[in-house]
């Protein structure tokens, strides 16, 4: 969730209007739509409904836009700080467009906490340097260094201690709204709630034996109802543990051992490239295309900045993204470069360039579970359904590898 879309959301409040709202904040009615329809799913609550083309906000949202007060006089504190603050006529604008998200918020207060990233990065559960590029890019938003490395760890500037206040009161008034979202989680005995990372596309593995899931369950009488949802990993991880999902299909299993859980697919990490790219090496392409990777809070994003941090340890121009459709449509389209699994990047190899690495780098897929007999079911069909999909993929492969030329 980010900033921007919170202040989005309490336009729409405010104006009851999804139009005006878009026209007031000059971007497109979809942009608005999205930013509430992230709200309520972060919220587990239905806030407006629409009928005979007019928007009615429920009774939740004023409770929701009460609880949004606090974070969003927090944003104006915010707009004081940063290196280039905006003028008063325009930061409705600005506001609307802050892509801060609260999970770099939480990660900022972490090290602040820890007073060290390498630290913060063990008990996060994340890279170094992917945890290094983000406290960068935050000191690139307000112009200066928010802490001061030292031997004997990083303690936070002048700058860094109003950011850290700032952020703290943002962290406490999102939490207390979240925590009123758990109870609204809780599942009924007779749905099996199954999460997954977000497919690249309906053509991808992912969807497709998440339909075969579907149609095997069905065809099987159970009794229970199944609720899909896409997150990614990190989200995954943690939806499980509060008991907001039974089952998770997943790029990693850190923090999981209470879980069942084994491994679905194992892959490798390629480069995916805009199909004109043909005869430029890795390296080159590094150099000549911008890059776009999938979130950092996936394993596969977290490879992936990894090994192009490696590679570019200087480069700053990195754009991270929930939506891996997004991300194949950036390297389709319009030059980009990502990384993906194989058996994520193969069904799109007819809309981009599939390059290997120099040295293979394995990653896997799994499922896991809570135990619940239902989701032990759910998981068993899954590993079923995902043999199916992988072994007619692969039976594709070798009928169009033996076809005369």
């Amino acid at each position: 969730m980010h900033l921007g879309a919170l202040f989005v959301a309490d336009r729409v409040f405010t104006l009851k209007s999804i139009r005006g709202t878009a026209r007031e904040l000059s971007c497109s009615a979809s942009t608005v739509s999205d930013a509430l329809r992230q709200l309520e799913t972060a919220l587990a609550l239905k806030l407006v409904e629409r009928a005979s083309g007019e928007l009615a906000t429920l009774l939740a949202s004023a409770k929701v836009r009460k609880g949004l007060q606090p974070i969003l006089s927090a944003m104006r504190e915010l707009a004081g700080l940063i290196a280039d603050p905006p003028a008063p006529e325009a930061y409705a604008s600005w506001a609307s467009r802050l892509s801060l998200k609260i999970a770099t918020i939480e990660r900022f207060l972490e090290v602040a906490d820890q007073r060290s990233i390498n630290r913060a990065a063990r008990r996060l559960r994340l890279g170094q340097p992917q945890l290094s590029l983000q406290i960068a890019n935050l000191e690139d938003l307000f112009g200066c260094p928010l802490f001061e490395r030292r031997v004997q760890g990083s303690v936070l500037t002048e700058t860094g201690q109003k950011v850290q206040t700032v952020f703290a009161s943002i962290r406490l008034a999102w939490n207390e709204m979240k925590a009123a979202a758990d109870q609204r989680f809780q599942r009924t005995a007779r749905t099996v709630r199954i999460g997954s990372i977000i497919p690249t596309g309906s053509e991808s593995w992912v969807a497709r034996s998440l339909g075969m899931l579907v149609a095997l369950w069905g065809a099987g009488g159970n009794r229970s109802s199944i609720s899909l949802v896409s997150m990614t990993a990190d989200d995954l991880r943690e939806a499980l543990k509060s008991g907001h999902i039974d089952v998770a299909i997943l790029d990693s299993v850190f923090g999981l051992d209470a879980f069942g859980h084994e491994e679905l697919v194992a892959t490798d990490m390629v480069a995916i490239a805009p199909l004109d790219s043909k005869g430029l090496a890795l390296a080159e392409l590094l150099i000549k295309h911008p890059l776009c990777l999938p979130s950092a809070r996936t394993g596969i994003g977290d490879a992936a900045m990894a090994f192009s941090y490696g590679r570019s340890p200087e480069r700053r121009d990195i754009t991270a993204a929930d939506s891996l459709p997004v991300i194949v449509d950036l390297v389709a389209n319009h030059g980009y470069l990502s990384f993906l699994g194989r058996v994520s990047a193969q069904p799109i190899a007819n809309r981009v360039r599939i390059v290997d690495l120099d040295q293979p780098l394995p990653i896997s897929y799994y499922i896991a579970h809570n135990g619940r007999k239902a989701a032990v079911d759910a998981a068993r069909l899954m590993r079923e359904a995902v043999s199916n999909i992988l072994r007619l993929d692969d039976a594709i492969s070798s009928a169009i590898g033996a076809a005369p030329v």
